[in-house]
């Protein structure tokens, strides 16, 4: 039996996107050797089966062996594609007649569109082994199983026959020679390089033609032959006997020339051959295929025209030489569809096998997307249920809970399966578990039978909903929405809401949740079916104790969730609809990796092979670091996968110690994360970093995790035992994004996890704003240097004074072209000339000639940055901003500033300046910080040195992509007018008893420069030690004076120990609500003052993180007693956190948090409103289809 299995793997084509492999044993009960998903080569499936050893046991269990595999193997978690309609085959061994019944087991594998293979000996039940097999004819028989290689070829040759009905609705048909229709085109490379071959392709060509059922209505055929353009031998609808085109086939001449474009033909085919003028029958469905026969390397590009073919459905096969069998393999739509060849005239030696995959590619029959129904019984499914628990519901409660637990009763709870969920609400909302509380059926049952009704008026079902969005349908509460599972919300509504719920539905339709709401003759039916996720999907009944007579139709709809299978004609995923990505991977290097680094290298070439690699789609750089980072290649240094697998297969372990993981996290951000190393970020394409770490940092990772994340990059940290699991969660997006293995020899077992994560990534779209190339001859851009003239840089100055000169020299000047204005700054500022101030390049040379050095100190550099802001770049000084006009401050600065230049940095940029700098050796990092990217920054030793990047700094200057935005213009708010929600959270512990007086006047002297009202400003005051409280929410007060009186009231709390990260997740989930006043969901900032005088007992970055990803901008102030790290982690940004010695010297910073907050950028669109830090997210997904896959799973019996 076991060299039986060996032999059968032999024939199949393993691979994690074609053959799949699990084998079983069983005896009196099952044991899974290894399932669908554990191997992804033949040499690990056929090492493992040789090593097998029998089991032994009684009596023989068939039956429950059979159900073991369907509930345990053929499932998506073990490996199962059945729901990407790849076939799903059973090969069941039996040497027995089985102790229980098979009937029931073996009818449910049916209805799961599982083919059972049944082969038995002579001690076997032949009855029985027909009814388990999918058709009596696949029941097979030996007399010992020592004779199984006698029936070997009878069952793979059934296999390779099998139709499989994939779905009722859209059935995928064997395209069969003698029956099927198909349109055949065949192009053949008769360049200068196959003239020898040539009479063998032309024999080729004929073999192929010999086997098809050529006629009008059955099978067409086309040649075409190419070398440097393309020639028409016949068309589709020239010939309609097969006896036309042998003929013409055998006079076929070769054609010659060079050099070979086989993009260029590829393209022609496409446009002039596979169209209906030319009888290509593609609008009826017909198959549409393309034979290639290519003898070289094109000396074009290939791959555009070939995924053009691919998306419009047409199946490629190709067969090429020793020259060019990778391009052959790249233009193939699968890798299976391509073969190889030493010479043309070997062709013979692979017709058969490519004949064999031509007349059995599977093409789907309808041309219309599949819909696939899931069983409820298999498909994984996290249901909330969300009970009306108001006054209204008393008498009703208790027919409400046991509703939940008869349908949780019909679930299959398990972790891997279905999870559940049951939130009550009235005024407020109530978690009583969330999806991964419980994992079996058992603890759910029981919880809900002990549920209380909870009572409270009014009825918020809006908030609630809201509730359920943010706090169940989430990672960290055990959603598995970012899998792909469906999300399920049933709601058990006794009245109308008493608040809005027509946003809050949206949002939870618009996350993908499919909501069905049940009430009765007092909920209000039009707001049900507003809420539901179709109206068809809300039902009604008079009371509650009438549940029992919607159960089943609850049950039929929730059992028929429909999945949209998005692939083209035929199932095959096209690689160029996969979304573009920039994956970046960050190698551990150090001395304690070096026994793994073979497996972190193997890992790199498994996951490069998932990609789409090309200019135009994937991209991909390899950085390799211990104590210091270097860059193996860049993200624009290779074009072709082959490329990449080369360099990656020759990568040398680095070594070195300590491990400095934040160095090079900062490594990535400014040096291969840029444009210039091939970076497509400012294009809108996903910028990935996965990261492989083997040990706990030596330096600091937050403030470089932080950039990166700033920069949009999403962080993927997979980690070993040795490595710090709480870092890696750090430096990783989400925390669900960091994934670990003991060692890294253990890396497979993650691959597919990290590429569910990776395929369902969120990116930031903006398809409204165009990009435009500005170009120093035709664009217009208004152009400010801000030039340090302070004492330090007294002997550079003539040196910047010609750089400027130099500049100006290369612009348009002109009124209605490029304008220029100078400013020189120290302690403070002083204009030289103004935008408007001259509209010729003369003029201002001659000005700029004339400059003289300011002196002055100290160097205020974020002073200059603000006045800039506020008094150069505005209309009255000739900026031409709101025209659209690109907005370029250049900073020439010599010095670290005294005070901060990221606040106001930040405000330039949120502007829409674009920041160049250039800095020396004293101040090269700060302008690095300041300027709108790494790139647009660099670095002199001296002033002097300025002609040596000039070049360089013009070139970047002249080419810098800007963003035109006419549609979504940023505004800046001015704080006397926008809206805001501002919440202060005080520490009220043991340690600010003395300092809360002062905390308290900062807060009023805040308050008083707000506008409160109802439709402005809204205020909510919390304090906190190891509990939080709520003194007054959002909307509690709607007066100035109101507020203040609370707040001039507040007594100091006391308590310890001193739980920040508590009191964050606090005001997230019961403050920042819809309920409590908020208006995010309204685009309103939400802001948080947080005043610290203490390092936080709990652990702050889940709760930190989880206001951020809720957009809130957090300021953090502190004093010398607070943990800054802690403070600047917590805040938005780390220019965010302020300090005072102690709460005393609070007003020094208040202005400075009054601007920080003024500036608060809000993006206007048309749809909702966009926050600086909430981006507007769309999920993107894709799903890989190979038709050539098959699923085997091999049962034993002994």
């Amino acid at each position: 039996m076991r060299d039986f299995v060996q032999r059968v793997v032999e024939t199949l084509g393993v691979d994690e996107n074609k053959d799949r492999v699990a084998v079983v044993q069983y005896s009196r009960d099952p044991a899974a050797q290894f399932y669908l998903n554990t191997y992804t080569t033949k040499g690990e499936i056929l090492d493992t089966v040789r090593g097998l050893r029998h089991k032994g046991g009684r009596p023989l269990n068939t039956g429950a062996a059979l159900q073991y595999v369907r509930d345990n193997v053929f499932t998506a978690s073990s490996g199962s594609r059945r729901t990407e309609g790849v076939p799903q085959l059973l090969i069941l061994l039996s040497g027995g007649r089985s102790s229980d019944n098979v009937d029931t087991p073996a009818s449910a594998l049916k209805e799961l569109g599982v083919l059972i293979f049944g082969i038995g000996t002579r001690s076997s039940d032949s009855r029985e082994l027909q009814r388990i097999s999918h058709d009596p004819s696949y029941a097979l028989s030996v007399s010992d199983f020592t004779d199984l290689p006698n029936i070997q070829q009878q069952l793979l040759s059934s296999v390779e026959a099998v139709v499989i009905d994939v779905t009722p609705e859209s059935t995928t048909d064997l395209v069969d020679h003698d029956t099927s229709r198909k349109d055949v085109v065949f192009l053949v490379d008769g360049s200068d390089g196959t003239r020898n071959g040539f009479p063998a392709m032309r024999d080729f060509v004929q073999r192929v033609v010999g086997k098809l059922n050529v006629g009008g209505d059955k099978d067409r055929v086309s040649v075409v032959q190419y070398g440097r353009d393309q020639e028409v031998n016949f068309y589709l609808n020239t010939y309609t006997t097969k006896e036309d085109i042998l003929n013409t086939v055998r006079s076929l001449r070769h054609r010659g020339g060079r050099p070979l474009n086989t993009g260029a033909a590829l393209q022609y085919v496409r446009d002039n051959v596979l169209t209906a003028s030319s009888g290509s029958r593609s609008q009826e469905g017909v198959p549409q295929m393309l034979i290639l026969l290519s003898g070289g390397r094109s000396s074009d590009n290939v791959d555009i025209p070939a995924s053009a073919l691919k998306e419009s459905g047409v199946l490629i096969f190709g067969i090429g030489t020793r020259n060019s069998s990778r391009e052959v393999q790249r233009i193939a739509t699968d890798p299976s569809f391509s073969q190889s060849v030493s010479e043309f005239t070997d062709l013979p030696s692979v017709q058969e096998q490519f004949f064999s995959s031509l007349i059995t590619v599977q093409v789907e029959a309808t041309p219309t997307t599949p819909t696939v129904v899931v069983d409820q019984s298999i498909a994984r499914k996290d249901v909330v249920f969300l009970l009306d628990g108001s006054d209204g519901t008393r008498n009703g409660f208790p027919a409400m809970r046991d509703f939940v637990q008869r349908v949780v009763e019909k679930l299959t709870v398990e972790e891997n399966r279905d999870r559940v969920s049951v939130v009550q609400y009235s005024r407020e909302s109530e978690a009583h578990f969330y999806l991964n509380t419980y994992t079996t059926k058992e603890d759910v049952v029981d919880t809900v039978k002990g549920l209380r009704h909870k009572g409270g008026r009014p009825l918020n079902t809006g908030a609630a909903l809201q509730y359920v969005r943010d706090n169940v349908f989430t990672a960290s509460s055990g959603s598995r929405r970012l899998e792909g599972v469906p999300q399920i919300l049933i709601l058990l509504n006794g009245g109308r809401s008493f608040d809005n719920v027509d946003t809050p539905a949206s949002a939870l339709k618009e996350l993908g949740v499919l909501v069905f709401g049940i009430g009765t003759r007092s909920s209000d039916s039009r707001e049900l079916q507003k809420i539901s996720y179709d109206p068809s999907y809300a039902l009604s009944v008079s009371e509650f104790t009438d549940l029992p007579n919607v159960q089943q139709q609850l049950l039929s709809a929730m059992s028929t969730v429909i999945v949209q299978v998005t692939t083209m004609t035929p199932t095959i995923l096209v690689e160029s609809q996969a979304p573009r990505r920039d994956v970046v991977f960050l190698l551990d290097g150090s001395d304690g990796t070096r026994s793994g680094f073979p497996a972190m290298r193997d890992f790199v070439q498994r996951v490069v092979e998932t990609l789409g690699v090309d200019e135009n789609k994937d991209r991909v750089a390899v950085v390799q670091y211990s104590r210091d980072p270097a860059a193996q290649f860049y993200l624009n240094t290779y074009t072709t996968k082959g490329e990449i697998l080369d360099t990656v297969r020759g990568l040398r372990h680095k070594g070195g110690r300590p491990l400095n993981t934040g160095a090079a996290l900062q490594y990535v951000r400014d040096n291969v994360f840029t444009a210039s190393s091939g970076s497509r970020r400012t294009e809108g394409v996903p910028q990935l970093l996965i990261l492989l770490s083997g040990g706990r940092s030596s330096d600091n990772v937050d403030t470089p995790a932080s950039a990166l994340k700033e920069l949009g990059v999403l962080i993927f940290g997979i980690g070993t035992r040795s490595s710090d699991s709480r870092e890696l969660q750090r430096i990783s997006h989400d925390p669900s994004y960091a994934l670990s293995v003991s060692d890294f020899t253990d890396l497979p077992n993650i691959q597919q996890q990290l590429l569910s994560s990776v395929e369902a990534v969120v990116i930031d779209v903006t398809p409204e704003s165009t990009t435009d190339l500005v170009d120093h001859d035709t664009s217009r851009k208004d152009v400010v240097f801000l030039v340090d003239g302070s004492d330090g840089t007294r002997n550079g100055f003539p040196a910047m004074r010609d750089f400027v000169q130099r500049v100006v020299g290369k612009l348009n000047v002109g009124g209605d072209k490029d304008r220029v204005s100078v400013v020189q700054y120290g302690r403070d500022q002083e204009v030289n000339f103004y935008l408007n101030t001259y509209t010729t390049k003369e003029d201002i040379l001659n000005t700029v000639r004339s400059l003289r050095h300011r002196g002055g100190r100290p160097l205020n550099t974020g002073a200059a940055l603000q006045y800039v802001r506020d008094n150069v770049l505005t209309a009255s000084s000739g900026s031409r901003s709101q025209e659209g006009v690109p907005q370029m401050l250049i900073l020439l600065s010599g010095g670290r500033s005294s005070d901060n230049v990221d606040i106001p940095a930040s405000a330039l940029k949120e502007s829409g300046v674009l920041i160049f700098g250039i800095g020396t050796r004293n101040s090269s990092r700060e302008v690095q910080r300041i300027a709108t990217d790494p790139s647009f920054s660099q670095s002199v030793s001296e002033f002097t040195d300025l002609p040596s990047v000039q070049e360089q700094f013009f070139s970047s200057l002249i080419t810098v992509q800007v963003e035109a935005t006419p549609i979504t213009p940023t505004v800046v708010v001015d704080q006397s007018i926008a809206r805001k929600d501002v919440v202060f959270l005080l520490d009220g512990s043991d340690g600010t008893r003395t300092g809360f007086p002062a905390m308290r006047d900062f807060v009023q002297r805040v308050v008083e420069k707000l506008t409160v009202e109802e439709n402005r400003d809204r205020v909510s005051v919390v304090q906190y030690s190891r509990e939080s409280e709520a003194h007054f929410y959002l909307n509690t007060y709607t007066t100035k004076e109101d507020v203040v009186d609370t707040v001039k009231g507040l007594r100091h709390k006391g308590g310890r120990p001193l739980n920040t990260g508590a009191a964050l997740q606090y005001v997230r989930d019961n403050v920042f609500t819809a309920s409590s006043g908020s208006r995010r969901l309204e685009g309103v900032p939400q802001i948080l003052i947080l005043l610290n005088g203490g390092r936080s007992f709990d652990n702050v970055d889940t709760p930190a993180s989880a206001l951020k990803e809720l957009g809130v901008l957090v300021f953090g102030i502190g004093t010398r007693s607070s943990d800054s790290r802690e403070l600047q982690k917590i805040s938005y940004d780390p220019s965010y956190a302020l300090s005072v010695s102690e709460f005393t010297d609070l007003p020094n910073v208040q202005q400075q948090l009054l601007s920080a907050m003024s500036t608060v950028i809000v993006q206007v669109t048309t749809m909702t409103p966009t926050i600086l830090g909430k981006k507007n997210m769309v999920l993107i997904s894709s799903i890989c289809t190979l038709t050539s896959g098959f699923e085997y799973l091999i049962a034993l019996t002994f």
